[in-house]
């Protein structure tokens, strides 16, 4: 793999869900467990897929928008964000998930001139592949001022692409 191998970010949106449920309006309050995880980083996956045969690249992103759009209606609070509460009396301090304030979930549209192989075919993963995923490092707290949820969409020169979560 050529070491001047990059990841060109294209373009940035975010995505709502298509329709909210009256739920949606109330706080989400957190489990003990969701508190657990606050200080663990973002939990990453990336799927390679061969290029589709489409037309052209922005028919293929408004799909993957809209599915996104439909699939938030269901887990809709991936597409807010986390708010905090502090209270002295009594003294505590509670985090939630505010799906009114958030621009929603975040889709990046990347390029790079690497290829399936370069990232298959290696014997250890190489550096480049943190370029995938929007939220490298981040740990979940960062979701105060994050999305929780990003979808990054990166093309390849040559035979496909990676869906980063």
């Amino acid at each position: 793999m050529d070491s001047s191998s990059s990841v060109k970010i294209v373009s940035k949106s975010f995505v709502k869900p298509k329709t909210l449920p009256e739920e949606s309006k109330q706080p989400y309050y957190l489990s003990p467990w969701d508190y657990a995880m606050l200080s663990v980083q973002y939990i990453q996956k990336g799927l390679l897929f061969h290029k589709p045969p489409l037309d052209s690249i922005d028919t293929l992103l408004e799909k993957l928008k809209d599915s996104l759009a439909v699939t938030l209606v269901h887990f809709y609070p991936l597409a807010g964000r986390l708010s905090s509460l502090t209270t002295e009396k009594p003294k505590s301090y509670s985090v939630f998930v505010d799906c009114n304030d958030s621009p929603g979930a975040g889709f990046i549209y990347a390029t790079s001139d690497l290829c399936i192989k370069d990232i298959v075919g290696a014997k250890y993963v190489p550096s480049i592949v943190q370029s995938f995923f929007d939220h490298h490092k981040a740990v979940n707290h960062d979701g105060h001022t994050m999305s929780l949820l990003s979808v990054q969409v990166c093309y390849f020169s040559i035979f496909g692409g990676l869906l980063g979560l």
